[in-house]
């Protein structure tokens, strides 16, 4: 089992910067990918960007040149770095990660507890 907690999200002005943490703890071994998913109100859940053991991303193209995911292996942690926020980024935000021995490559299996990132204009 892999256990993954979030923090950095809150309130922060248009414009301003937030900076999101994924810690996963448990079976880590089995972790591949991980990323960052968001939920806005009525929607479903979309993925904001992803990184691979190996470094390769993907981003979508809301936030691309805006945010950068990271992560940092030996913590077993990644990183969302949100810039140039803008109000329409409001939204619950989910670290995500994936075990190719439960699903496959493709599927997220494990998933944070959520954390509301909220832009004031």
């Amino acid at each position: 089992q892999v256990q993954l907690v979030e923090s950095g999200g809150g309130l922060v002005q248009a414009v301003g910067s937030l900076r999101l943490s994924c810690a996963a703890s448990g079976s880590i071994f089995s972790i591949n990918a991980m990323g960052w998913y968001r939920q806005f109100p009525g929607k479903q859940r979309e993925l904001v960007a992803a990184i691979t053991s190996g470094g390769s991303t993907v981003y979508s193209d809301s936030v691309k040149g805006r945010f950068t995911v990271s992560r940092d292996n030996a913590k077993n942690t990644v990183y969302l770095q949100m810039n140039s926020l803008k109000p329409e980024d409001t939204a619950v935000y989910y670290c995500a990660a994936v075990n190719p021995r439960i699903t496959g490559p493709r599927t997220y299996d494990y998933w944070g507890q959520g954390t509301q990132v909220t832009v004031s204009s």
